[in-house]
């Protein structure tokens, strides 16, 4: 991120939901060249279709009906600062046409105008999808990709970066501390464990509102475990009779239930191998021996 920060380069940040993206987007924006600029986010799934065209790109009056006035786009909005398009991949094929023009040429038109308009915008976007999925069927334009492709930025699942965990904990800890006008609240080392054991499909934001209502739960000085009660829900271990499986009268093939099991292993815990490993009791090794076994690999 450093490296990028005082450049205008196009930047592509690509990480599942909560890992931070809109806020490496500010940081790009804020300690970069251009922070007395506007910043202008737009959060491409968040808008419908029908008005995202218009949202970007603005409309002369009588454009449409109810179009009674010009209207600036972001693009227009954004000049001399960052547009941040949040979950890109969520634009149809048509605009994204448009919007590789804009990245081309620097150019666009409002809708229903004729006037050809520039922007400087520094363009940031993001995504929470496999790209290569995403162009195999055809939700995304390879050329828009490749342009888009200038400055990648990966950001890893909070899982995957277990170091992070005791510092961001502590940083949400003073921060919601100071917010509920108590004095800085310390966690215990069991509560803690609770976090680390946790695998958070939710990432950074789900650790921030975990921690949030911890502090408001908190009646002492020092989080606990009781703290963390949907933590402690989610990792209660269950309780398993006989009957927790029942036996089809024709019988079943006990490797097809491994392997369904070992499938929805790895779609919860997002294809990482180690946690899908955890969930099935088994190793790292043991797991990838049977994922090559039924061919999942």
């Amino acid at each position: 991120m450093e490296r990028v920060l005082n450049t205008t380069a196009t930047v592509l940040l690509m990480g599942e939901r909560g890992t931070g993206k809109d806020f490496i987007a500010r940081v790009l924006h804020y300690q970069g060249p251009r922070a007395k600029g506007p910043f202008i986010a737009v959060n491409c799934a968040a808008i419908p279709e029908t008005l995202l065209e218009s949202e970007l790109f603005g409309y002369e009056r009588g454009a449409f009906t109810g179009a009674t006035q010009r209207k600036p786009g972001r693009f227009e909005l954004a000049a001399g600062g960052t547009l941040f398009l949040d979950e890109i991949d969520a634009m149809r094929p048509v605009l994204q046409a448009k919007l590789l023009r804009v990245l081309q040429d620097k150019q666009f038109e409002r809708l229903g105008g004729t006037e050809t308009l520039t922007t400087d915008a520094r363009i940031v976007v993001a995504t929470n999808q496999d790209r290569e999925r995403l162009m195999t069927e055809g939700r995304f334009r390879s050329d828009l990709f490749q342009r888009l492709n200038v400055y990648l930025i990966a950001l890893p699942p909070l899982r995957e970066r277990q170091e992070d965990l005791g510092p961001l904990t502590m940083f949400f800890l003073k921060r919601f501390s100071q917010e509920s006008r108590k004095e800085a609240l310390g966690i215990s080392q069991e509560a803690m464990g609770l976090l680390k054991r946790y695998s958070w499909p939710g990432n950074v934001r789900e650790l921030e509102n975990v921690i949030q209502r911890a502090v408001i739960l908190c009646q002492g000085t020092v989080v606990t475990v009781q703290d963390l009660p949907s933590l402690r829900e989610h990792l209660r271990a269950p309780v398993l009779s006989g009957d927790a499986f029942r036996l089809p009268s024709r019988g079943i093939a006990l490797a097809d239930v491994e392997k369904a099991f070992i499938r929805q292993a790895l779609e919860r815990s997002h294809q990482n191998k180690s946690h899908a490993a955890k969930l099935l009791g088994l190793s790292r090794t043991q797991l990838r021996t049977r994922m090559r076994h039924y061919g999942l690999e």
